[in-house]
């Protein structure tokens, strides 16, 4: 077995152990009957790992539709008529 897999079980059961395995070693992977289910990793990496790459901003200047006119895409239609 890997190191980094434990089975529920045995997270349970050793659960200080697996909390300090992974702020020294990284994520470590529990599984449920023979399935990874989840994966305990360190507040520091989860922060990095959920933190945008880029701000909205810069994220909109890269894009390749940047410039694309949205004229002409919009229903010029009139709406409906309702009942009231």
């Amino acid at each position: 077995m890997e190191n980094n897999v434990w089975q529920l079980q045995e997270a349970k059961n050793r659960f200080s152990e697996l909390v300090e395995k992974a702020q020294k070693n990284g994520p470590q992977i529990v599984t449920k009957h023979g399935r990874k289910t989840v994966v305990v990793m360190s507040f520091d990496e989860y922060i990095k790992a959920s933190k945008p790459k880029t701000d909205i901003v810069e994220f909109l200047r890269k894009s390749p539709l940047r410039g694309l006119s949205l004229e002409g895409i919009r229903n010029k239609d009139f709406p409906r008529e309702v009942d009231i």
